[in-house]
């Protein structure tokens, strides 16, 4: 949890000192807070990743530690994905019950593992309300930055398929990356973050519970603050949050659909609506004008803070449930990693760009495939979405009728990810 420090350690780097006044309010939070997850050995957690410790990778000013996971067999010019994880965590942690590692392997990405410390803040969260850390050039923003620049350069990765992922202080951190950086993130998953320098007027403590409204022009006002001269796309965005969470209140991401639909230029009613997952995650989604997902809320029901995982060797499923804050219900890495066009295989929505190797193309719609089911069975399975009660096909957006499980219709599927009505016979 995003959680700023109780004072300096000797030892560390300057840091600002604006919080201090907070000093008695957080030991109270710590207590109540922490005190359970400090207090009991965590589960026992899977076999460890294996991470290798990247020592020179700039200046880094925000004296973090960089780690990266290669999968043994990585495509030429690889997308690249850097994952930040939360309070009382770290990389090791992060890696070993989260499913990314498992991802990139399966869909082919460089995993950028960034790890900050007790010497930058004693509960080790990243710093994402300090003015030092969360500005362009400066701080733990420009260290995670030249993290980037050292997977291009060092692993030939894409410098145009960069994505940033992070949990909690790592979310809201994420945050920071999409708006101090748009021209080097195409898209970030924020899961239980906050809204960019929501503590430019408020303590963190208010934004995190109970949350701070703002406009949403005002929300994007931040964002555009944070580099003026920037004149190019505004990177995609996805938001997960649990809708029990109290120590990140579901009001954040509601400040942060707000922030990114504004950047966008779009509403905040939501494009199209579905349930995903085995939990009947709610997925809404704000489509720019070319179709593409240019903000996506994703709402998991029954949990509170922390990623959401589903242990298993399934297709949809991933990570582990071994360390606090890992979150059993629906394999979110998953579905960012789908959100960000790494896996265009399975259901939902490929990102942006062109298809990539083997990928059917406008040319080539490959083998058709045919499902028959009710409209429920195909919503559960993300072929279908819901909107107002009732239910469309993904890819053609064809009204399929009544959401419910007394409908029935066939769906074909070509190419992969787009389907349409085919009830007179497919294929």
């Amino acid at each position: 949890m995003p959680l700023p420090p109780p004072g300096g350690t000797p030892g560390a780097r300057p840091r600002t000192r604006s919080l201090s006044r907070f000093l008695p309010r957080l030991l109270a939070v710590l207590a109540v807070v922490l005190g359970t997850a400090l207090a009991a050995p965590a589960p026992q957690a899977r076999a460890a990743v294996t991470l290798t410790r990247v020592s020179d990778f700039g200046s880094n000013p925000g004296a973090l530690t960089m780690y990266v996971y290669r999968p043994a067999t990585l495509p030429a010019r690889p997308a690249v994905v850097v994952a930040l994880h939360g309070c009382t965590q770290n990389a090791q942690v992060y890696a070993d019950n989260s499913g990314l590692p498992r991802l990139a392997d399966q869909d082919g990405f460089l995993l950028v593992l960034a790890e900050t410390g007790t010497a930058n803040n004693v509960n080790k969260c990243f710093n994402w309300f300090q003015s030092g850390d969360n500005r362009r050039g400066q701080g733990e923003a420009l260290s995670v930055r030249q993290m980037v620049n050292h997977a291009v350069t060092a692993y030939g990765a894409d410098p145009g398929r960069v994505y940033v992922t992070g949990l909690s202080a790592g979310g809201a951190m994420t945050a920071v990356m999409l708006a101090t950086y748009p021209d080097v993130f195409s898209a970030g998953a924020v899961v239980a973050g906050l809204p960019y320098d929501c503590t430019k007027d408020n303590s963190p403590y208010l934004c995190m519970n109970p949350g701070v409204d703002r406009s949403p022009a005002e929300w994007a006002r931040r964002v555009r603050d944070a580099y003026p001269s920037y004149t190019g796309p505004w990177p995609r965005a996805a938001i997960w949050y649990g809708d029990q969470d109290t120590t990140v209140v579901p009001r954040n991401a509601t400040g942060l659909r707000d922030q990114w639909t504004a950047l966008h230029g779009l509403s905040q009613t939501p494009t199209r609506t579905t349930a995903i997952g085995p939990d009947a995650t709610r997925q809404d989604q704000y489509l720019a004008a070319d179709g593409t997902v240019a903000v996506e809320v994703d709402r998991v029901p029954g949990i509170g803070h922390g990623t959401p995982v589903d242990p298993g060797t399934g297709a949809e499923q991933c990570g582990s449930t071994g360390a606090p804050y890992f979150l059993g219900s629906i394999c979110s890495s998953r579905w960012i990693a789908r959100f960000f066009g790494l896996d265009t295989t399975g259901p939902g929505d490929p990102g942006p760009g062109d298809p990539g190797p083997g990928d059917p193309g406008p040319g080539d719609p490959g083998p058709a495939a045919c499902w028959t089911a009710s409209n429920y069975a195909h919503v559960q399975a993300g072929r279908a979405t819901i909107n107002g009660g009732y239910t469309y096909a993904v890819g053609s957006h064809q009204n399929m009728g009544l959401y419910n499980t007394f409908v029935t219709h066939t769906l074909k599927e070509s190419p992969t990810g787009y389907f349409t009505l085919a009830d007179s016979g497919c294929p």
